[in-house]
């Protein structure tokens, strides 16, 4: 078989191309901080009121009290998926502002 027949060959099989994901746009970018600043600011104000203190009575003891951090911050992110409080439309607004050259 020839070299002109092999590359024939090869180049007519189907081979997948794969792509990479697209680049997110600056404003995905900016909903993403300002959601994740909302976030976090619901997961202080949770701890705050006492969201994932561990009962007396029923404690999970030095386990329980490291990774309800991690529940709180879940939780919160869990609200601004849900909509929030609407703080996280303020901060991107304020952001997209700042991006744009809007003072």
């Amino acid at each position: 078989m020839s070299m002109s027949a092999i590359n024939a060959a090869l180049s007519s099989q189907s081979t997948p191309q794969t792509s990479l994901p697209a680049k997110p746009s600056q404003d995905e970018k900016l909903r993403e901080a300002a959601d994740s600043l909302e976030a976090t600011f619901l997961a202080e104000m949770l701890k705050s009121a006492g969201f994932g203190k561990a009962p007396e009575a029923f404690g999970g003891g030095e386990g329980e009290d490291q990774f309800s951090s991690f529940l709180v911050q879940a939780q919160a992110e869990n609200m601004v998926k849900a909509g929030g409080i609407g703080l996280s439309e303020q901060i991107f607004n304020a952001l997209k502002e700042k991006a744009d050259g809007i003072s």
